[in-house]
């Protein structure tokens, strides 16, 4: 048994986003006494829903789909649905329009997918199967840091040797047509990195394999159920939550054992101000948060007017064209340029979740990457890209919300420049993420901890990040605990 001190609580953390969160649940199965405080009026942090267009229509304001949420060792053990959390699975994970009479899916089923893909159907097969049959285990493993000593050395060694390439490198050897290079690029460019940078094809073997063994769910109601069954269940393990509590400085905090920051190294920062050694400032100083996003959400008199019957089956639609395409965009985004024809991610969740938005009705939630902090308007560049193949969308819009990188901001403070994935995904930095560090979840200031998407292993609905951050403050503090105890 852990000996208490006199402290008001044993653990505070600051921030209820996913990770937050799971980081208090965490703490409080240990019998932490555990508060969490937030600045918003509700929980969830990039993970929550809004009213952003007309009464009765219920948008994401950022994430929308959740495989990593499924698929989270942490999250799955807590059986979320007994505190209200239910998944629907789309008949189709994702759609990819190629061209207008030419459109390719990920289909649950590998076999299925690689059958539509012609003479790239072995090479698809031969590239996802083993991932596939070894899912559990690869997730368990990319969901930490990513040096670590292995439980299944062979399996990590063969994924880790296949994710460092360049998307480009694997769809120019491995496919010779349009559709499983189109795919695959697709896939990849959620990474927010050219796909030509190295590690780049990593995010398509993980989503492609998420994508044939859990799904690319969405959670009924929307992303902030995902949040409330978090906080329902740490609030049954006896843990408190206080909403619209601002935070300046770690003095501000009551008394505690730990302190588990939710937060990236910007907001470290500020609350730290000058306790930080020199050295640990100057590299969270040098922390890269990669390119942005800008989202609209739309609600519609109708289904969207798909030209291909395959994207109404699809929870996901990608919108880019070939690979070409996609791949120009991303370079534009890279060099620090809004691209004219932008890779758009599209989501229509109440084709297979009807409860958000009035009967008949619907709504979509779309967005493209922009360079971080760009304030142009990408709407109309957005809406050309679905017009392109969903002729006639226009007509079905009955309003647009749109969001660029300051007011994404302005709804989570970590989401810096408009940037979602906690930090640039490049291969240096998911290896020293914030900074190069034995143990990046720990800081020099003692029983502060980090445990946010800046923290490995990244961005993502999982929760990993605070699990691991909890779980290296429960070992410090017990090893401290040991240490009084002894004579």
């Amino acid at each position: 048994m852990i000996r208490r001190e006199s402290y008001s609580y044993d653990a505070i953390v600051v921030g209820a986003g996913t990770n937050g969160l799971a980081a208090a649940v965490r703490l409080a199965q240990a019998g932490l006494s555990t508060l969490v405080v937030e600045r918003n009026p509700e929980v969830g942090g990039s993970a929550r829903c809004g009213h952003l267009t007309l009464p009765g229509f219920l948008h994401d304001i950022c994430s929308a789909v959740h495989p990593l949420a499924v698929a989270s060792p942490f999250l799955d053990s807590l059986k979320l649905q007994n505190y209200g959390l239910e998944f629907v699975q789309p008949e189709l994970p994702l759609a990819h329009p190629i061209t207008g009479d030419l459109t390719v899916a990920l289909h649950r089923s590998v076999a299925e997918t690689a059958a539509k893909l012609g003479a790239d159907a072995n090479s698809y097969r031969r590239l996802f199967e083993p991932l596939v049959f070894r899912r559990r285990t690869l997730t368990s493993e990319f969901l930490r840091p990513i040096v670590h000593w292995p439980r299944d050395p062979y399996a990590w060694a063969r994924f880790g040797l296949a994710a460092l390439k360049p998307a480009s490198y694997v769809a120019k050897r491995q496919f010779s047509g349009e559709p499983a290079r189109a795919l695959l690029a697709g896939l990849a460019a959620h990474s927010c990195l050219t796909l030509g940078a190295l590690g780049s094809v990593a995010f398509a073997l993980v989503l492609g394999m998420l994508g044939h063994s859990v799904g690319w769910p969405i959670p009924r109601g929307g992303a902030q159920a995902i949040s409330n069954a978090l906080a329902n269940c740490l609030r049954a393990l006896g843990g408190k939550i206080e909403t619209q509590v601002s935070v300046s400085s770690l003095e501000d905090l009551p008394g505690s054992r730990v302190v588990l920051l939710d937060l990236t190294p910007r907001q470290f920062l500020q609350l730290a101000r000058d306790k930080l050694p020199s050295r640990y400032r100057r590299g969270l100083e040098r922390f890269r948060y990669g390119p942005a996003v800008f989202k609209v959400d739309y609600a519609l008199s109708g289904p969207l007017p798909w030209s291909s019957e395959i994207c109404r089956k699809a929870g996901t639609v990608h919108l880019g064209g070939t690979f070409r395409e996609i791949a120009a965009a991303e370079r534009e985004v890279a060099s620090g340029r809004e691209p004219e024809q932008p890779f758009v991610l599209l989501t229509q969740p109440t084709l297979f979740d009807p409860t958000r938005a009035p009967r008949g009705c619907h709504i979509a939630w779309a967005y493209c990457h922009v360079p971080m902090g760009s304030t142009y308007d990408m709407a109309s560049r957005i809406e050309t890209q679905i017009e392109r193949f969903a002729p006639g969308f226009r007509d079905c819009v009955l309003s647009r919300h749109a969001m660029g990188p300051a007011d994404l901001e302005s709804h989570n403070p970590n989401l810096v420049g408009g940037s979602i994935t906690g930090g640039a995904n490049d291969l240096a930095q998911l290896i020293s993420r914030p900074v190069l560090s034995r143990n990046p979840y720990r800081t020099p200031l003692a029983g502060v901890y980090l445990c946010s998407s800046s923290t490995p292993p990244g961005g993502g609905v999982h929760g990993m990040c605070g699990f691991h951050a909890a779980t290296t403050a429960l070992h410090d503090v017990l090893r401290k605990s040991i240490r009084k105890q002894t004579p």
